[in-house]
Formats: C-alpha cells, sequence, structure tokens
C-alpha cells in the first residue's frame, strides 16, 4: 500500500539528512525491511528521486510556508515528512493534495514528536 511505501520513503529520505555514503544499498536494505511489493517500491522510489531532484525548491517551499523559518531549524523528522509532502503536492499531480497532507500527518504521528502532526498540517495549509 502507498502509506507503507511512503514510510520506506521516509527513512531513505531522513537517513539521507545524516548520511549520504553507500544510498543504493541503504535503499535496497529499506525496501527489503518493509517488503515492498514492485508497485510501492516504484513508487518509494520516484518519490525520493522527485525529492533529491528538487529538494533545493522544495525547501525553499517549505521556509516560505514557515513564513520564512529557516528548514535547518526544523525538526529533521518533520522536515523529511514536509519534503515528501510537497514533493507529492509539485510533482504527483495523481495524488489530491489533501491526500499528502492527510498522510504527513499521519507520518508526523508514528515517527515524530507529540505536536509534530499540528505543525506538518499547519504548513501544509499554507500550500494547498
Amino acid at each position: 500500500m502507498r502509506n507503507t511505501a511512503r514510510e520506506a520513503a521516509l527513512n531513505i529520505i531522513f537517513a539521507q539528512q545524516f548520511n549520504t555514503d553507500d544510498i543504493l544499498s541503504l535503499k535496497k536494505k529499506i525496501f527489503k525491511q518493509f517488503a515492498l511489493s514492485e508497485e510501492d517500491m516504484l513508487f518509494s522510489a520516484d518519490l525520493v528521486a522527485t525529492v533529491e531532484e528538487h529538494y533545493d525548491e522544495l525547501i525553499t517551499s517549505i521556509e516560505n510556508a514557515c513564513h520564512h523559518y529557516r528548514a535547518d531549524r526544523i525538526n529533521p523528522m518533520d522536515k523529511s515528512i514536509l519534503l515528501i509532502a510537497m514533493a507529492e503536492i509539485s510533482y504527483f499531480e495523481e495524488i489530491p493534495p489533501v491526500v499528502s497532507v492527510s498522510e504527513a500527518a499521519g507520518l508526523a504521528r508514528k515517527y515524530s514528536t507529540d505536536t509534530s502532526a499540528d505543525f506538518v498540517n499547519g504548513v501544509l495549509a499554507g500550500v494547498r
């Protein structure tokens, strides 16, 4: 399911903030760990590639939505979640933005702090 594919992508994008060595091996391990179907693996890989390709633009969009709050001050997990959601909203036209926002809030509830879901939802509310 796509929510599992998003979780795999989140793990990869989060890890890339701290370590850029042997990313290909990391991706393979995470895809195996999440036991993704072929379709979900392709979606997750496409999501990660989109974030990598448009990283600077996505970070600028996040900072603008945070009213020029610098991205390096955002919790790394929240930043990873926002990158995924912003990539979906900007580049995956087949996914309604409301779905991307809902999925991002769910990831924040599962993987981040008690206030992260509200923070992520608030940031993304400004870009819909």
